[in-house]
Formats: C-alpha cells, sequence, structure tokens
C-alpha cells in the first residue's frame, strides 16, 4: 500500500470514527437541560412567540429548556454569547429576522452566516403600523400626506435599533418618502406606552400586540408590513396596495445553534420541534400569537440568512442606520 493510499485510509477512519460519535451523541441528546438566549427583553414578540413553544418542546426532548434574555447592543450580546458556547446542543438562540440587520449596525464579534446554524424556523408575521385616533390620521395615504406637508415633524418608535420594528419603518418611511425622526426604546413594550400617550408618532408594531388595541379603537392600524395582507387584517393594505416598491418585511423566529454542532443534534432538535409545532393545542397558540407557519429546513434557514444579510446590509447603508 503506497503512502498515499494509506494517509487516505486514516482520513477514511477518522472521519468514519466522527460520524459514529456523533450519531452515539445524538442518541443520547439531551441528557441535561437546554439554556436558550433570546438577544432582547422580556415582553417583545421575539421573546413571546419562542417561549411560547418552549415549555412543550422541552417536555418533547424530556428536557428543561431555561429561557435567557440578553438584551443589548443591537441583539449582538445574546447572539454572541451562544457563539461562543460549546456547539453540544445544549446553548441555542432564538431570534428574529433582527438577526440579519444587527451585525451592520453594531461591530458584532462574529460572522452570522459562518458561526451560527438555523435549526427550526418557528414561524412568520407581519408588523402593523399603528397610530392613535388623536393625530386624525385614517388612512396611510392622509399620514404619507401629513408628512410630506410639514418634513421632520414626525417621529416614530421602535423596540430597538435593527430590531425588527425599526427595519419595517425604515422600508416603509424611505419608500413614501417620508422624513421621520426614529426614537429607539429598550423593548416594545416602552415603545407602545410612548405612542398610545402621543409622545411618537407611529409604530411598526407586532400584529399579535396590536390586535387588542386596534379591536378596541385605541389605536388604527394603517398598513402592514408584509407583501400580503395579514389575515387578521384582511382590510388593511400593503406596501404594494399603496404603490410603493421595495417596502415589505416579513418578520420571521427561528432557532439556531453554533455552526459547529453535529448536523445529527441538529436533525434531532429540528424533528422534535416540527412534532410539537404540528400539533393542535400548539397551531392554537400560534394562530393566537398571530404567526403563520413558514417550514424551512436547517439547510433553507442558512440559505434565507445569507440572502437577507445581502438585502439588509444595502438598507442598512441607504438609510444611515447606525
Amino acid at each position: 500500500m503506497t503512502l498515499a493510499c494509506r494517509f487516505s485510509c486514516r482520513i477514511a477512519i477518522v472521519a468514519l470514527s466522527v460520524s459514529f460519535a456523533s450519531s452515539a451523541f445524538a442518541e443520547t441528546y439531551p441528557d441535561k437541560p437546554i439554556r436558550a438566549y433570546i438577544p432582547f427583553g422580556a415582553g417583545s414578540a421575539t421573546d413571546v412567540i419562542p417561549r411560547a413553544l418552549f415549555d412543550a418542546l422541552g417536555a418533547e426532548l424530556g428536557q428543561t429548556i431555561i429561557v435567557e434574555n440578553r438584551g443589548g447592543a443591537g441583539g449582538t450580546l445574546g447572539v454572541g454569547a451562544v457563539v461562543r458556547s460549546d456547539p453540544d446542543g445544549y446553548t441555542i438562540l432564538a431570534n428574529s429576522s433582527a438577526h440579519t440587520v444587527s451585525p451592520f449596525i453594531v461591530n458584532a464579534p462574529y460572522d452570522t452566516a459562518k458561526d451560527l446554524s438555523g435549526v427550526f424556523m418557528i414561524g412568520q408575521n407581519a408588523n402593523v403600523m399603528i397610530v392613535i385616533p388623536d393625530k386624525g390620521w385614517k388612512t396611510a395615504k392622509d399620514f404619507i400626506a401629513a408628512a410630506k406637508a410639514k418634513p421632520g415633524t414626525i417621529n416614530y418608535g421602535s423596540a430597538g435599533v435593527g430590531s425588527a420594528t425599526h427595519i419595517s419603518a425604515e422600508r416603509f418611511r424611505m419608500a413614501a418618502g417620508v422624513e421621520a425622526t426614529h426614537v429607539p426604546y429598550k423593548g416594545g413594550a416602552e415603545a407602545m406606552t410612548d405612542l398610545l400617550g402621543g409622545r411618537i408618532d407611529f409604530y411598526f408594531c407586532p400584529i399579535s400586540t396590536a390586535l387588542p388595541l386596534i379591536r378596541d379603537g385605541r389605536a388604527l392600524a394603517l398598513v402592514v408590513s408584509t407583501p400580503t395582507r395579514a389575515s387578521d387584517l384582511p382590510d388593511v393594505p400593503t406596501p404594494a396596495d399603496l404603490g410603493l416598491k421595495d417596502a415589505s418585511t416579513v418578520i420571521w423566529y427561528s432557532i439556531f445553534m453554533p455552526s459547529k454542532t453535529p448536523r445529527a443534534i441538529i436533525d434531532k432538535f429540528h424533528d422534535a420541534a416540527a412534532k410539537v409545532l404540528a400539533t393542535p393545542a400548539m397551531k392554537a397558540k400560534m394562530k393566537q400569537l398571530a404567526v403563520d407557519p413558514f417550514p424551512l429546513s436547517p439547510t433553507e434557514i442558512d440559505q434565507l440568512v445569507v440572502k437577507e444579510l445581502a438585502a439588509n446590509e444595502k438598507l442598512v447603508k441607504a438609510a444611515g442606520i447606525k
């Protein structure tokens, strides 16, 4: 046997051994609690939606999922904690589509596409632009006309720089040609409080949070962020309905693990989550939270992240978001 042949055989044996070890590890996984980091504050949609899944998912996996909110720096503190963790499936990240925005706003100490792997897509929903009736704007067209008539007098809130609520507002604002001052908050609850108090003019709020306020007349819905109309607000127009191009955003919620996590672990977690999400009880819970299905494989999640990173880099630069 030649030297080259012996070398190739050794590589094959090592690779086979690693594969067997990963499979064996996956068979016993999980044998201790799993820690889930959420990189935004408690009460935000990025927090509430994954938590709705985690109790039942923990029961399916046979282990408790301990949730920790690690907010700050546009979400990069929480993401960084997961990137630095052991790639053994016991530390996971639950994040929204802000995952593909924050790296361009904060000097993130990691590579979003390379250092994390998609595991499970929980679902998607819309943000909805809401205002209070006292402002006098009954439609999105009313708002745009008023904002253009008095440029620089409008402001809007978000759950933080680079959050999905921020990006939805920026895409709409730029497409509509409206000047507006961004007022970032620590979380969505604070932004909502100031909206209802009249201290900010509009807020692109997660639809599940906005619905009770819209239904009792405390807030008016002017436009949804998605390319198609929301089933819970069928009469509210989309940006496309208003003739606005490149103004739509889809808000998604996904689970990630460090990229070196064995594929067998990722697949086992994904399959367990998919099983739980398919139950009638979880479907009803997600419906209550206005979350629609967005079934993607781990590989497809990774592809989505790469695509959105490219698009959001352009948006951040064009909007001058800092």
